[in-house]
């Protein structure tokens, strides 16, 4: 796993990330990008498990594969990808390219990271077995 760390204290809740993510090479996650949901963190993962899973790890101690946010699609190399992430009390959404890709109620689930992702809380991004390039990223704050 590689992958960079927010020095700064990031935000807890009612925010939103952009930022634009590739894979250069390999065949497995090349963005998850960790965030807090309030005292936790969570990651939104993009190429997971074999490099098309797109979901939230973890909710209800399940990872991206294993839950109600497990999409699949392929991704290709050498490709921007426009990532968006909103994080509301109750609720995480993100969208890939401008299409809803997770939108999920999270009130009365335990929301998490797998403990690989640990180096990353609490925000960061990391690649795994897999060489990939960030740009653009920015965060701020969602009016209610």
């Amino acid at each position: 796993m590689t992958g960079v760390v927010c020095a700064e204290a990031p935000p807890t809740m009612d925010y939103e990330i952009t930022l634009d993510a590739m894979r250069l090479a390999g065949s497995d996650f090349f963005c998850g990008l960790t965030a807090p949901y309030g005292e936790v963190s969570f990651s939104l993962v993009l190429g997971g498990w074999g490099g098309t899973c797109v979901g939230i790890s973890s909710i209800d101690w399940l990872d991206a594969y294993h839950n109600e946010t497990a999409t699949f699609r392929s991704f290709q190399d050498h490709r921007w990808y426009r990532v968006r992430l909103r994080v509301t009390e109750g609720k995480i959404q993100a969208w890939i390219d401008g299409k809803e890709t997770v939108n999920v109620e999270v009130g009365g689930h335990d929301i998490d990271i797998r403990w690989e992702m640990s180096p990353t809380v609490p925000m960061g991004i990391a690649t795994w077995c897999t060489t990939g390039a960030i740009k653009n990223f920015s965060i701020r704050p969602v009016d209610k």
